[in-house]
């Protein structure tokens, strides 16, 4: 491209600088005409003076009569320049022994003059500039192919740096980074872009590690127990009771191991993207109050307060079953983790014009040191207290994934010592809370409790 705009460059110069000195000898010579003209109206007798006094050696007049050229005229044969070039004039003529002339005419009401002039010095000038021109073209080019390549190698070494550095990254070395030499110009954004990337990887494959890791310890704390349970009954001759006691605890494992499975294959469609949604309008205070109904032995046991509140009615969308898992995990943990004759309370409500379902307890809170990761998968405040009452640190996990695939979200509201509260939020219709003084009543199996007012 740039050989290209070179050579039009060049072209036009010379074009331009041809036409410009053609148009500088059409004026010398248009001003010969002129004083022949003048020579013959007002002193015809000293035309043939003109060649020594006036120096134009090359001219013709027809007149009155009167017929005058120069030697040099008749000589080079420049009559047939006037006649080969018809009514174009000026013109350019070649006489046969290569001499270059510059040929006018002018015809006026009683004589006709014309002259000439030698352009071989401008021909041999436009020639030099030519050959000056052609052969600067290929220096221009291949310093451009030069300077072209060198800065192209200083532009692009980043590439060959990054390029470099990123062979070196690996699965196992995913901590490196691309270098930024200039953070604001493109290389450097991409660079910044790729190790956005990495730093999403390298998360990505610690989360997978740690899950990895934490799924084959929690699979094989069952399959241990079950062995050991199973080993020291067969190596021991026990009563009926105690038989049945070992195949109870063994159940206990089994049952366990059933629950870790089933969290695990709903985490794993859910991260494939295979679960399908089936989203409806939901009646929040039913749902809720169908839910506590299947836990209320737990609290009862505990001799637990649980307690539901609707002040208004709420409707929201989603999967009634994803909705009621979450809630499910969501009381079933209150209860857990609150002590007996605690306190566990749900309310139904309306915030920023969205669903909210609200669950406190007043269990021990969860220290601030652990509040960014109990939603992380087998992440357990309490290891050894979570394992002896059962859970296996998915429930969360599952949780805050069955509410966010609804288009929700769910946060932990206030983890202090005073206890423990969840706020779960849904996306809600226009229409999804009555109007104020509504009151809901709730009638639990065995039992009437109100659980609102306006």
């Amino acid at each position: 491209m740039l050989t290209l705009i070179v050579c039009i460059f060049s072209a036009g110069i010379l074009l331009f600088v041809e036409a410009r000195l053609y148009a500088a000898l059409d004026a010398q010579l248009g001003q010969e005409i002129a004083t022949i003209g003048k020579v013959y109206r007002e002193e015809p007798d000293e035309l043939n003076d003109l060649a020594p006094e006036w120096g134009i050696t090359l001219f013709q007049l027809d007149g009155g009569g009167v017929h005058r050229q120069s030697e040099a005229w008749e000589r080079e044969g420049l009559s047939r320049a006037l006649q080969t070039g018809g009514a174009a004039s000026p013109v350019s003529w070649t006489t046969p022994e290569g001499h270059h002339y510059r040929v006018d005419s002018i015809s006026e009401s009683s004589y006709r003059v014309a002259a000439a002039l030698d352009e071989t010095s401008l021909r041999n000038t436009v020639w030099t500039l030519a050959v000056i021109l052609a052969a600067g073209i290929p220096f221009a080019a291949g310093l451009a192919i030069a300077g072209g390549y060198f800065l192209a190698g200083r532009v692009l070494s980043p590439v060959g740096a990054m390029a470099q550095k990123a062979r070196e990254i690996t699965a196992e070395s995913l901590a490196k980074r691309l270098p930024v030499d200039n953070a604001q110009d493109e290389f450097g954004r991409l660079a910044t872009v790729f190790n956005d990337t990495l730093s999403r990887l390298q998360d990505a494959f610690e989360r997978l590690r740690r899950f990895t890791a934490d799924a084959s310890h929690e699979l094989r704390t069952p399959l241990t127990a079950m062995r050991s349970v199973g080993e020291v009954a067969l190596q021991s001759t026990l009563d009926p009771v105690a038989y049945r006691d070992a195949i109870g605890s063994m159940l206990e494992e089994v049952d366990r191991l059933t629950h870790l499975v089933e969290g695990l294959l709903m985490l794993t469609r859910a991260d494939s993207g295979k679960l399908q949604l089936a989203p409806e309008a939901l009646d929040l205070g039913r749902l809720v109050g169908h839910v506590i109904d299947q836990l209320r032995v737990l609290a009862d046991e505990k001799h637990q307060e649980l307690t539901l509140r609707a002040p208004i009615r709420v409707n929201a969308i989603g999967d009634a079953a994803l909705i009621r898992h979450a809630l499910m995990n969501l009381i079933h943990n209150a209860i857990k983790y609150t002590p007996n004759g605690g306190i566990i309370s749900v309310e139904v409500n309306v915030t920023g014009g969205r669903a909210m379902i609200e669950v406190r307890d007043t269990g021990p809170g969860i220290p601030a040191a652990h509040r960014d990761r109990i939603f992380d998968r087998f992440y357990r405040v309490d290891t050894s207290r979570s394992r002896e009452e059962g859970g296996v640190g998915l429930g969360l996990a599952i949780a805050r994934w069955a509410v966010e695939a609804n288009g929700g979200q769910l946060e932990l509201a206030s983890g202090g010592t005073d206890g423990s509260s969840f706020r779960l939020i849904l996306p809600a219709p226009h229409d999804s809370s009555a109007a104020g003084g509504h009151r809901q009543v709730y009638e639990p199996r065995g039992r009437r409790q109100e659980v609102g007012s306006s």
